[in-house]
């Protein structure tokens, strides 16, 4: 299996179940350190900041190219100087390989531009 970045998302409407805890902290582990898990173990999270309320939106911006490309989308809350990005599975009620694979995505994108 190739890293998470050369991998693309599937589609997915339910039917399946969530990834296991084991699993979900052994992806975790392949992403930046900054990304952590919830307390009950449905969702990851990261805040970015920024300097400048444009570099903000502009990564917002590029986070929504990522999302419309893997068709799997963040909930995103937006601050002048902060962007917080958090990822679940809504129709599994929990995380899938999706939400690892597209988090991948923007740490490579944060890294390279941000």
């Amino acid at each position: 299996m190739g890293g998470l970045t050369e991998q693309t998302c599937k589609p997915c409407e339910g039917g399946m179940k969530p990834l296991s805890p084991e699993r979900s902290r052994e992806l975790l582990a392949s992403l930046d350190t900054t990304w952590s898990l919830s307390e009950d173990g449905k969702s990851i999270s990261q805040q970015f900041n920024f300097s400048a309320f444009s570099r903000t939106i502009a990564f917002v911006n590029a986070v929504a190219w990522v999302a419309t490309t893997e068709g799997h989308h963040p909930d995103m809350q937006v601050s002048y100087g902060s962007c917080t990005v958090q990822f679940t599975t809504h129709a599994i009620g929990g995380l899938s390989d999706n939400d690892f694979i597209c988090a991948a995505k923007i740490d490579r994108l944060s890294a390279d531009t941000f």
